[in-house]
């Protein structure tokens, strides 16, 4: 009997590999799916590691889109700037869906203008597998940093098309809105609300941004009238199979070592501190320094034990950035008498991040004491928990490299990602591809097209085996 079957099976695989080399049909042959329910083999598979090697990326029709959508900028080139909402943003929303629509994807877009483009499979019933990232920009930055992870999804759904891939689980590419705060200070708020962040939904009801403009008013310039119902938005846990992003490492170490790959295993959350100090000022040169209330020391003292207690963790893996540091009233002649301090502390292990903040928050207390100031404010404004890569997508996103005779390395990342986020709904992980110095939010911000191709093929085919799955 196990002869017979095995014999059966073979005979299968020899009839799917004639099939793929002798039919170019668009449509998946229902036959085809009876083979596969009888046999239990998945016909398809042998079509797609056939022909990975065919897996070819149009690179000069994606280069070229990466050029035009970084000419949505409200700042000239070569930089980018692409603030949510604002009409160069409308522009780039436009042509996101243009090129998903010419994919040959079905368009949708959600109340705050999350954009979706799907592929069916042929099982449309089972939950889909994702990718995407954002094309937003903080002022003055680059063309790279999410733009390949939208523009690079799009094509890889284009790679597989081309290649006669036929999804089992349906694929979808997301745009994901305002990944990056400059408007509104919420960093990756479109996958939080996907998320299902109730908190949000309630803070964005009463946000406005610099020029006093509410996130609704924002919303409906930008054509999404129905941006107060954010509930619509929540996505329920498990409606993905899986999600993955394709992004530029923004960091110097694949670069550094030639890799071509790197498949990320862990996403480090931050935790974002406001620190507030409160002294006596006066005349630089009239009061003596033994009677001094110096915010500014107390201020000078903090950054220096947030150095100290994030070097004391005993990982690389935790950061700590004292990113804004302000003094009033801002006069060489004169003590400050109010300092404000806003501090990023970053890492994979949450237990250990939130020890280190801990630590700063006693410190500030005991050089409150030490210095006579008032500690006003020490308020944690974000705590987000880190998240950990789905060992499945790791493993598939691997295999692909192997099999596309690409070098890759597992590596952490640093920086925030709307995936941090897609993990609550679903498996997440991600995909790094080398980019010049590390460089990242600032003109120079550049990714060589065989780096992007590369990713793009990696993504191409990691996709197709999710969707086997």
């Amino acid at each position: 009997m196990a002869l017979k079957l095995f014999t059966l099976i073979s005979f299968l695989c020899f009839i799917s590999c004639f099939m793929v080399i002798a039919s170019q049909k668009d449509e998946y042959d229902p036959t085809t799916k009876t083979m596969e329910e009888f046999s239990g083999y998945p016909v398809h598979e042998p079509h797609l590691q056939d022909s990975f090697t065919s897996l070819s990326v149009d690179t000069e029709s994606l280069q070229r889109q990466i050029e035009e959508l970084s000419t949505f900028s409200d700042t000239p080139a070569p930089s980018v700037t692409r603030v949510l909402y604002s009409e160069k943003d409308v522009s780039a929303r436009r042509y996101i869906k243009n090129l998903m629509a010419l994919s040959g994807l079905s368009v949708k877009e959600d109340a705050v203008g999350n954009i979706f483009g799907r592929w069916d499979g042929y099982e449309p019933e089972l939950a889909p597998v994702s990718t995407g990232s954002h094309i937003d920009a903080i002022p003055y930055s680059g063309k790279y940093d999410g733009v390949v992870g939208v523009l690079g999804a799009i094509e890889a759904i284009n790679v597989l098309k081309r290649s006669g891939f036929k999804p089992k689980r349906s694929l979808e590419v997301i745009m994901f809105t305002s990944e990056e705060p400059t408007r509104f200070g919420i960093s990756c708020l479109g996958s939080r609300l996907l998320a299902g962040s109730q908190e949000l939904a309630e803070l964005l009801k009463t946000t406005v941004d610099g020029q006093n403009i509410s996130f609704s008013d924002a919303a409906r310039f930008a054509g999404y009238e129905n941006a107060q119902d954010l509930s619509s938005v929540f996505l329920p846990k498990g409606s993905y199979s899986a999600f993955i992003e394709l992004h530029i490492e923004q960091g110097p170490i694949l670069e550094e070592e030639a890799t071509s790959i790197g498949v990320v295993t862990a996403i480090a959350a931050p935790a974002s501190i406001k620190v507030d100090f409160e002294g006596n000022g006066g005349h630089a040169g009239a009061v003596l320094m033994p009677m001094r209330n110096d915010a500014g020391l107390a201020a000078a003292e903090l950054a220096l034990a947030v150095e100290k207690h994030v070097l004391e963790s005993g990982s690389i893996d935790t950061v700590g950035t004292v990113g804004i540091l302000e003094l009033h009233p801002g006069a060489i002649n004169s003590i400050p008498s109010k300092a404000h301090l806003e501090i990023d502390t970053r890492d994979i292990n949450e237990a250990r991040r939130n020890d280190v903040i801990e630590k700063i928050r006693n410190s500030a207390l005991s050089i409150c004491k030490k210095r006579s100031v008032k500690l006003s404010e020490f308020k944690i404004v974000n705590q987000d928990p880190p998240a950990l890569s789905d060992d499945s997508i790791t493993k598939a996103t691997e295999s692909a490299c192997r099999e596309l005779n690409l070098s890759h390395k597992k590596m952490i990342s640093r920086a925030y990602h709307d995936s941090l986020f897609m993990a609550r709904i679903s498996p997440m992980g991600m995909i790094f591809i080398p980019c010049y110095k590390g460089y990242s939010h600032k003109p120079e911000e550049f990714a060589a097209p065989e780096d992007v191709a590369n990713g793009v093929r990696v993504l191409a085919l990691t996709l197709a085996k999710l969707s086997l799955a």
